[in-house]
């Protein structure tokens, strides 16, 4: 007999017992009628047992005392794609995967718990099957002689495959984001301390990058949060790319990345993987039928240098990412210990931002807008700037970002445009103004009425009036962008598309959006004089699509010779930018136009140079076998100058020590006396 039915074997030793030895003849009526009674139990029972193995809702087992199956179902057998004959005699171990520890379980105590001849209940296990997930809970008793000697296990199991599904289901959502499939903050916040804990003794080091998306809230705020979705999804899939596998990437919510980088503290390589980071998210993205452009902003710290546990690590990297967006977004810092005082600074510039306006220390400069052809002005620009009673003049690069995330770019554009209005009626002449205007501006219902007060209490000529908007207004619904264009088109304004090319960079748009000028940003000027540069075809395309259009072209930041020709040769209309005249007061303005006309002459280099950041910081020139202390005065995106050792020959290579572990290869280009200016091998 096989199966449950060698049980009877069992039940007819049993029934013979009840006979004592004796005969069936020689029982009493009594005692034959409780055996046929307790054999009829028997074979009911053996047959319900059979039915529930065949239901498939559990199983049966049993081994021998050293662990040999002795009994198994046929339909645990037949799952292990085997025979029951094949799995008799079989260690009972070999029925399950025992080397793997899934999700904390406590699989491996099944080999301890048995040694041990315990009994255990609801044992979660995992069939030895590689191509099938199968799991089940198993429960066993251990069984001994009348003489008290181990005789083996008898169990049973059930199949609990989906339950432990649905509960790593429930596990991966704890621990992962449901968005972008990424770590969530919780698993990265577990897995920094716990890498953090275990590198500490073996002083080995560990990375700690912070991402930050800028313009994100734009786009989600214009095309709607299922969009937003969408291009968070992409930005996942983006940086899945870049970061190395042996790094773990996830996402803290919102718009914020964090990337884990164990044993990595090369600030060369940290810094080569931001500046990808950055270029790749700064791609355009194809949303919904939609295209648009956002950027990133990269905080990078170093354990143990910057920190030595989870808290202290991400303060830094926070404080670093602080500083990235801070300095004009798009950029990666590392930590220094002067962020704090920076960070700070920044805090205190939010907070006075708010009362800026009624404390009368915003006011507009205007830059002259010049017509190429005669050196006319023929229009100014109004530039907002910020004096501040303790920081003095604080950058519109830093404040304007700080005004779009406190929601205060509103309030100050409403008045940039009533100001503008003002001053500019007062001026001799028929000069135009340009004023900018925010997408929260744009997206206002409200806007044109702004703008009809700002024309009526000044009494200047609405065609006097240019508005200048970016790409990224398009974000938003195309219904409610064709009424604003049509609300501000009825007033009699120029409308002035700014930056193009930058942002949104989707030309079906100007088949319906009524613009008067297309200025082409400054991004596309730089390096146009330089050999093999793509921008001068872009420009040349610009130009030409903006003749075919009846739109006049502004080339912005113009500050060398070489560029300002260049746009002479490629047809651009107008010129804005430092070779003609910086930003300046009403006042200036007002004198130079007294006449009611104002021509500039170009004044400016003869080549276009990057600019140069004063940095006085410490450095290292090691050259050979020697190492010189020097100061860097200066720094551009190719090169520096520096200070301290003497009549240095040109040509001379050294590598650049800029502390905390960052490198660089440059060559000596100049020399006078103590100074020189180095050319880095690299931007």
């Amino acid at each position: 007999m096989t199966g449950l039915a060698s049980l009877g074997a069992t039940g007819l030793g049993r029934f013979k017992g009840l006979l004592g030895g004796r005969s069936a003849s020689a029982a009493t009526p009594v005692e034959v009628s409780a055996a046929r009674a307790s054999n009829r139990e028997l074979r009911q029972a053996l047959m319900l047992l059979r039915d529930y193995e065949q239901s498939g809702i559990g199983w049966f087992w049993s081994t021998d005392s050293e662990g040999k199956i002795s009994y198994i179902t046929e339909g645990v057998a037949q799952k292990l794609g085997k025979t029951r004959d094949e799995l008799v005699g079989e260690s009972f171990h070999s029925l399950f995967i025992l080397d793997r520890d899934e999700d904390d379980t406590v699989e491996r105590t099944l080999p301890l718990i048995v040694s041990a001849r315990k009994t255990f209940s609801e044992l979660a296990v995992r069939a030895a099957l590689e191509e099938d997930e199968i799991w089940w809970a198993i429960s066993g008793r251990p069984q001994y002689s009348a003489s008290g000697e181990f005789a083996g296990y008898i169990g049973n199991g059930s199949d609990i495959t989906e339950s432990r599904r649905s509960q790593r289901d429930a596990s991966r959502m704890a621990q992962y984001d449901a968005l972008t499939g990424l770590a969530n903050r919780h698993r990265m916040g577990k897995k920094l301390h716990a890498t953090l804990t275990a590198y500490k003794a073996a002083k080995r080091a560990c990375a700690l990058m912070i991402l930050d998306l800028d313009r994100f809230k734009q786009v989600n705020d214009t095309l709607g949060h299922p969009a937003g979705d969408e291009l968070l999804k992409q930005v996942a899939q983006r940086l899945k790319r870049i970061i190395p596998e042996t790094c773990e990437i996830g996402r803290l919510g919102g718009d914020e990345f964090q990337g884990i980088l164990p044993d990595v503290d090369d600030r060369g390589r940290l810094g080569d993987m931001a500046r990808k980071i950055i270029e790749m998210i700064s791609q355009p993205y194809s949303i919904e039928g939609s295209r648009c452009v956002i950027g990133a902003s990269v905080g990078i710290a170093v354990a143990p240098y910057d920190g030595i546990d989870a808290d202290e690590l991400t303060r830094s990297a926070d404080l670093a990412l602080y500083a990235a967006k801070g300095g004009g977004r798009g950029m990666f810092r590392f930590y220094s210990c002067d962020l704090h005082a920076e960070a700070e600074r920044r805090r205190h510039i939010e907070d006075d931002l708010r009362d800026a306006l009624a404390k009368d220390q915003i006011y507009l400069n205007y830059q002259p807008i010049i017509d190429l052809k005669s050196s006319k002005v023929v229009g100014l620009e109004a530039v907002m700037r910020w004096e501040h009673p303790e920081l003095g003049n604080v950058p519109p690069s830093v404040f304007i970002p700080i005004a779009e995330e406190t929601n205060l770019i509103s309030a100050l554009g409403d008045w940039a445009v009533r100001k503008a209005c003002d001053d500019v009626v007062t001026l001799p002449g028929l000069v135009s103004v340009a004023v900018n205007v925010s997408p929260a501006q744009f997206g206002n219902p409200n806007f044109p009425t702004v703008v009809t007060q700002a024309l009526a209490a000044s009494g200047l000529d609405p065609e006097r009036l240019e508005l200048e908007v970016t790409e990224s207004i398009f974000l938003a619904d195309d219904g409610v962008i064709e009424q604003m264009f049509k609300s501000l088109k009825v007033l009699g304004v120029r409308l002035s598309l700014d930056d193009f090319g930058t942002g949104y960079s989707a030309l079906g748009y100007l088949e319906t959006a009524d613009f008067d000028k297309i200025k082409i940003d400054q991004g596309f000027i730089r390096g146009i004089t330089e050999k093999g540069s793509r921008n001068v075809a872009i420009i040349r395309s610009i130009v030409a699509l903006a003749e075919g259009l009846d739109m006049v072209t502004t080339a912005e930041g113009i500050e060398a010779h070489d560029e300002l020709e260049m746009m002479r040769k490629l047809g651009v209309q107008q010129i804005q930018g430092y070779i003609y005249a910086k930003p300046a007061g009403l006042d200036v303005v007002a004198e130079a136009m007294a006449s009611g006309e104002w021509f500039i002459e170009p004044n400016g280099p003869s080549r276009y140079r990057n600019d140069r950041m004063t940095v006085l910081r410490k450095i290292g020139l090691i050259h050979e076998d020697h190492r010189y202390d020097a100061t860097m005065r200066n720094m551009s995106r190719t090169g520096g100058l520096v200070e301290g050792l003497v009549d240095v020959p040109a040509g001379t290579q050294f590598v650049v020590d800029f502390g905390e572990g960052q490198l660089g290869v440059a060559t000596v280009r100049r020399s006078a006396g103590s100074m020189m200016g180095l050319e880095f091998e690299l931007p």
